[in-house]
């Protein structure tokens, strides 16, 4: 059996894994299914990199070991791969010993070659991204996250890197898909023409690392650490090289100019192919643990299931691109494709062919024009797909259900089975056979995408064999056997009400945050204060008070105001067009992060006002005693975005 192996990047456990994670392994997870539906034995590789300076820093904040913390975050990742139901065949952290035992072998392969030699250096560090910064002044911020560097002098064994620029640059020119999409391979390109200098691959300032062999006091710097994992999950399997590296576009330098060197420096092979997709935004903004804008995917599974979330991720996004991710587009997208589109023509197929036939598919050859386009799509959907243009491939899907959607309203079996006449009997045959063939074609097509609701799909439609079984290389128009009896059509896609899920995912988003947060330390508690409050105000009338419209908001974005430690830019949405901006002073109080996705009180109706050249559009209510800190106005219950108060 021909083999495929494909990886998904592994994950740092700086954070438990949110929907950029879940975007890449979703992903992978489909290829993996894909493959497996053209007869490959697959085997998909995912793991967590848990060295480095960052994780010595988390574990010691929150007063646990370097190994107590990785384990937290590791089981996160493992609980939520399986509660998505991912299938991970070999999942590898790099704290294993299989792992460690690699790494020596590759540093070893390495030197032996005279690729590796020891050297000294002193310059800026970014901790953050455990990068060093070749040209930066003491505080000068990393180019990649812009927080401030870190003066660093320490011995280092070097990797000599700048030895590969020419064959690298060979590299791309003859195998011009080692990397995908182009304009990752133009950026990498670009970057190796400029010129390579020689990589540091340990360090001696930390110690929470592999240790390199003869010289216990340096440890694996990241990426030499990191990278071996893609072997070490396989060793001995006999599966190198890889098939498929699929990573974020972030990562493709390292991926596509360090590992292939790294690679060559030992004489191992390289693996065939590296592809780096876009950014996933969340409304428009990238997500990041800093900005405190991360999307869990727990919360999405448990409101509306992980197949609208799958769906959507490959149906919306361009892969290869950046994309933008909201709740209201997942169920939008949801509802109109799956719930009023596919779920919609499975039940009213599947009705029409039990009431008008007693349950059996007619014999008919089908519509000739229906064939001849299913027969079409089907080839477009795998050219797609083997060529990771999932929407591409789904668009074209969903053109051949509309059109048999519109070619059932076209016949109307409804009258026709009011025609006895032989012709009148034979056109009913024809679309009823048609339309449980295209849902067989598209259900087996879209078994790696939406693999539990197309098992449903395809029981329901009598198949005996079990659809992972279905080999996708022999899909043909007219296989559906005549008087096959089909099942009762419940439904697969029930609709979806936007606002209530909405609101849904958003209070579980804030409790799967805290859940978070409590794994790796309880903060503490904190007594609340009592005080004399001041004076009241003197009384107003009613017709004071009305004047002050209130209402309820949302932020979706918060950000400091720059040149100021108080003032807080919020974007908060009561229900207009588009979110509302409005200053606050807040930040002494309220970090970005703890903002985001919380209901808040905005009068509404204030005249606006520049505060720092940002304009307020509005004014966010809050309560404090003098001299104290501000507290916001919230609620016990759900409320929704918009709601006045009175």
């Amino acid at each position: 059996m021909k083999s495929y192996y494909l990886t998904t990047p592994i994950y740092y456990v700086n954070a438990a894994p949110h929907i950029g994670h879940t975007y890449t392994t979703m992903v992978a997870d489909t290829v993996a299914r894909w493959k497996r539906m053209q007869g490959y034995d697959v085997v998909l590789t995912t793991g967590t990199d848990e060295h480095g300076q960052k994780i010595e820093r988390a574990a010691k904040a929150v007063n646990k070991t370097e190994q107590e913390f990785t384990d937290i975050i590791a089981e996160e990742f493992r609980m939520a791969w399986d509660k998505l139901s991912i299938r991970i065949d070999r999942f590898m952290r790099t704290t294993d010993p299989r792992h460690e035992k690699k790494v020596q072998e590759l540093f070893l392969r390495c030197k032996e070659r005279g690729y590796v030699y020891k050297g000294e250096y002193t310059g800026q560090y970014c901790v953050s991204c455990e990068l060093y910064v070749n040209d930066a002044k003491p505080g000068d911020p990393c180019p990649d996250c812009g927080r401030s560097t870190e003066t660093v002098t320490e011995e280092n064994y070097y990797f000599k890197l700048s030895a590969f620029q020419d064959r690298l640059l060979e590299l791309y020119e003859k195998q011009p898909d080692f990397i995908q999409p182009e304009s990752r391979r133009n950026e990498v390109i670009s970057f190796v023409k400029g010129g390579l200098s020689d990589l540091s691959i340990s360090r001696t300032t930390i110690k929470w690392g592999i240790p390199v062999p003869g010289e216990e006091k340096h440890v694996f710097y990241v990426w030499f650490d990191a990278l071996t994992t893609y072997m070490s999950a396989v060793e001995g399997e006999g599966r190198w090289p890889a098939d498929l590296h699929l990573i974020g576009k972030e990562i493709v330098r390292f991926h596509a100019i360090y590992w292939p060197a790294f690679l060559w420096a030992a004489d191992w092979p390289l693996p065939k192919r590296v592809f780096a997709h876009g950014f996933l935004l969340f409304d428009n903004d990238k997500m990041s643990k800093s900005k405190g804008n991360l999307v869990r995917p727990l919360p999405i599974l448990e409101v509306i299931g992980q197949e609208p979330l799958r769906y959507f991720l490959l149906r919306e996004i361009v892969f290869g691109q950046d994309g933008n991710f909201s709740y209201d587009a997942v169920i939008t997208r949801y509802n109109a494709d799956l719930a009023n589109g596919l779920g919609n023509l499975v039940s009213r197929t599947l009705s029409m062919i039990r009431q008008y036939r007693n349950g059996q598919i007619p014999a008919s050859q089908g519509s000739p024009e229906i064939a001849e386009v299913a027969q079409t799509v089907v080839g477009t959907y795998r050219d797609a797909m083997e060529s990771f243009q999932f929407s591409k491939g789904l668009e074209a899907l969903w053109q051949l259900l509309s059109l048999l959607d519109r070619s059932i309203v076209q016949y109307a079996p409804w009258k026709l089975i009011k025609d006895t006449s032989a012709e009148a009997q034979q056109k009913l045959d024809t679309i009823l056979y048609s339309s449980a063939e295209v849902i067989r074609l598209a259900t087996a097509l879209l078994g790696p995408v939406i693999p539990q609701a197309c098992a449903k799909i395809w029981a329901q439609l009598g198949m005996a064999e079990p659809l992972e079984s279905v080999q996708l290389g022999s899909l043909a128009w007219g296989q559906l056997p005549a008087g096959q009896a089909v099942g009762e059509a419940t439904p697969v896609f029930p609709r979806i009400e936007a606002a209530p899920a909405v609101a849904r995912m958003f209070e579980l988003e804030e409790k799967e945050k805290a859940r978070q947060d409590e794994l790796v330390g309880k903060a503490p508690k904190v007594e609340t204060p009592k005080y004399d409050i001041a004076p009241i105000a003197e009384t107003i009338s009613i017709d004071d008070f009305v004047k002050v419209d209130l209402r309820v908001g949302i932020v979706r974005s918060a950000e400091p105001v720059k040149g100021s430690d108080k003032l807080l830019h919020l974007k908060v949405d009561i229900g207009e067009a588009q979110p509302r901006t409005i200053v606050a002073g807040i930040a002494t109080a309220y970090k970005p992060e703890q903002m985001l996705n919380r209901k808040v009180v905005i009068v509404a109706n204030l005249q606006p006002r520049k505060l720092r050249g940002v304009e307020s559009q509005g004014m966010i209510v809050a309560a404090s005693l003098e001299g104290g800190s501000p507290v916001l106005a919230g609620f016990l219950e759900d409320v929704p975005v918009g709601a006045r108060l009175k």
